[in-house]
C-alpha cells in the first residue's frame, strides 16, 4: 500500500470514529444500566470502538442494509463478547436460569399457555418475591439479550442483507421466523417491554415510567420475558 492510500485509510476510519463514536456511547450506556458497577464503562466503549471498526472493515452496502444498522449490530456483540470473557457470574445464577427456563417449559406444556408468576413459583416451590429476587439475580448478573437465545447478531440483519444462498443465511431466516413466532406468544406485558427495550431503545427508567411500575420490576419483566423466550426456543438454544 502506498503512502496516499495508507493515509486514505486511517482519515477514513478517523472520520467513521469521530461520526459514530456517539452511537457506541448510546450502546455503552444502555447496556451498563443492566450491568453490576464492576464493569466499566471505559472497557465498553472500547470495545464498542474495535466493533465499530470492524464493522468499517466488513460492511459491504450491496447487501441492502444501512450502515448503521450493521455497525449497532457488530458494536453491542464486540461489548457483549468482553463482558463475556470476564466471567463473573456466580454459578448459581446459571443454575436458577436454566431451572427456571425448564419450569416455564413444564408449565407451558401442561396449561397451554404462558404460566403467571405465581404459578412458576409455586412449581419452583417458592413465595413470589423468592421467585422475583431470582429474576434481579438472573438481571443483574448476567446479560439476557436476543443474542444469547442461541443465534448469532447476524440473525438479525435486514432482509436481504445476507446472501441467501448459504446454509447459515437459511438457518438466521429460520431462526429469525421462530424468534418473531415466539415473541408473538408472549403475555403482551412481557412483549412490550422487548419492544421499548430493544425497538426504541428505552432504558428501564423509561420503561417503568411508561408502564409506571417501578424500574426493579421491569427489569424482573424483562427477565421473565427474556426465559420465556429461552424455554420456547429450547431447539434454537441448545444447538
Amino acid at each position: 500500500m502506498n503512502k496516499a492510500a495508507a493515509y486514505s485509510g486511517v482519515h477514513d476510519k478517523t472520520s467513521i470514529v469521530e461520526q459514530y463514536a456517539p452511537l457506541v456511547k448510546r450502546i455503552a450506556h444502555h447496556l451498563l444500566a443492566r450491568l453490576p458497577a464492576s464493569v466499566q464503562l471505559d472497557d465498553l466503549l472500547q470495545a464498542g470502538m474495535m466493533g465499530l471498526l470492524e464493522a468499517s472493515t466488513n460492511f459491504d452496502g450491496s447487501k441492502g442494509a444501512k450502515f448503521e444498522t450493521f455497525a449497532g449490530i457488530r458494536i453491542r456483540g464486540a461489548m457483549l463478547d468482553e463482558i463475556r470473557r470476564g466471567d463473573w457470574v456466580p454459578r448459581s445464577v446459571h443454575r436458577n436460569n436454566r431451572r427456571v427456563a425448564q419450569v416455564i417449559e413444564e408449565l407451558e406444556q401442561v396449561l397451554g399457555r404462558d404460566p403467571s408468576d405465581t404459578e412458576i413459583a409455586d412449581k419452583l416451590d417458592m413465595t413470589l418475591d423468592e421467585y422475583h429476587h431470582i429474576l434481579n439475580d438472573v438481571s443483574i448478573g448476567k446479560i439476557i439479550g436476543i443474542e444469547d437465545l442461541g443465534g448469532s447478531t447476524d440473525f438479525f440483519m435486514p432482509d436481504g442483507s445476507v446472501d441467501d444462498s448459504t446454509f447459515e443465511s437459511l438457518a438466521a431466516s429460520q431462526f429469525q421466523g421462530a424468534l418473531v413466532n415466539a415473541i408473538k406468544q408472549l403475555p403482551e406485558r412481557d412483549a412490550l417491554v422487548l419492544s421499548l427495550y430493544y425497538d426504541e431503545e428505552l432504558n428501564l427508567k423509561e420503561i417503568g415510567t411508561i408502564l409506571e411500575v417501578s424500574e426493579s420490576r421491569v427489569s424482573q419483566i424483562h427477565s421473565q420475558a427474556m426465559l420465556r423466550l429461552k424455554a420456547k426456543l429450547k431447539q434454537w438454544t441448545q444447538l
